[in-house]
């Protein structure tokens, strides 16, 4: 039998572990094989190429909505790059679009040169009701306005470059009826990620659920989110401004604003190895 790809092996992972019907959270155990197989993933694994400069690069804007088309089989990129239920998450403004006018380039390969991308870029891997994963492509500055997972787990991979992170958590969570408002506590304060780097997680109520990042090099990091975002499921994407207190060091007031009109998030086809989505025995 042929050898599954990392990305499949991650892919039937987060399909035992996360699929429907399962309450509560991973046990350690299961923690510990999702990070160890994250940990292990490389760019060329999600379809991206970390060399730097474009040597034999071949403009990517031509043909693409044939080419590495969504993992699913569906080959819909109307709604690559993020939730198409409107949710208002960094993911959903990466509109296919954008996507032909990014001015990515690829490899003799195929492969994507990450360090080539010029804008925030989503590239969609496989999304279902209980778990999406998904590559953000950084170039040097970019950043990811300060935002929360409601109700929702992300174990994150830096894939190459480096990045900085700052992350809260609610003191006392606020009313989810009215816009957000609260203290919360400094989880990270400008903290340092980098392809070395282990998999992190954050928690529902943990970990840093809220968070910024900002690229201090080209960078990409792989994402795992469950559930996905879902207007529908009570699980929008919230923004929020940090604003300190001077007499209580270590925490923070947040409060919910509107998405940065700024937030532009272009989409890119995948174009690593193929997912088989039919259930298999990952162990």
């Amino acid at each position: 039998m042929e050898e599954r790809s990392k990305v499949q092996r991650l892919y039937d992972a987060c399909d035992a572990v996360f699929s429907s019907g399962r309450e509560g959270l991973p046990s350690l155990r299961q923690l510990k094989w999702l990070q160890a197989i994250l940990d292990a993933m490389e760019p060329a694994d999600v379809g991206i190429d970390e060399s730097p400069g474009d040597a034999g690069a071949n403009d990517g804007s031509a043909d693409e909505s044939t080419e590495g088309g969504s993992s699913d089989g569906s080959g819909d990129e109307s709604t690559e790059g993020g939730s198409s239920d409107g949710s208002g998450d960094e993911r959903s403004q990466a509109s296919s679009q954008e996507s032909m006018q990014s001015g990515r380039k690829r490899n003799s390969n195929g492969l994507i040169l990450g360090r080539a991308i010029k804008e925030l870029t989503y590239i969609h891997i496989h999304e279902c009701d209980d778990f999406s994963i998904g590559v953000f492509c950084f170039p040097a500055g970019a950043r990811l306005p300060l935002h929360d997972h409601p109700r929702m787990m992300v174990l994150t991979k830096v894939l190459y470059g480096s990045l900085s992170l700052r992350s809260y958590d609610w003191v006392t969570t606020p009313d989810s009826n009215s816009k957000r408002s609260g203290i919360a506590k400094i989880v990270a304060d400008d903290y340092i990620l980098q392809a070395s780097s282990k998999a992190s997680v954050l928690f529902p109520k943990s970990g840093g659920n809220i968070h910024s990042l900002t690229a201090l090099t080209p960078c990409a990091i792989l994402d795992v989110l469950t559930p996905p975002y879902s207007e529908e499921q009570g699980r929008p994407s919230n923004y929020y401004l940090d604003i300190p207190i001077p007499s209580l060091p270590g925490f923070v007031i947040l409060e919910e604003t509107e998405m940065p009109d700024d937030l532009h998030v272009a989409g890119a086809p995948y174009v690593g190895p193929e997912l088989i989505l039919d259930d298999l025995d990952p162990y």
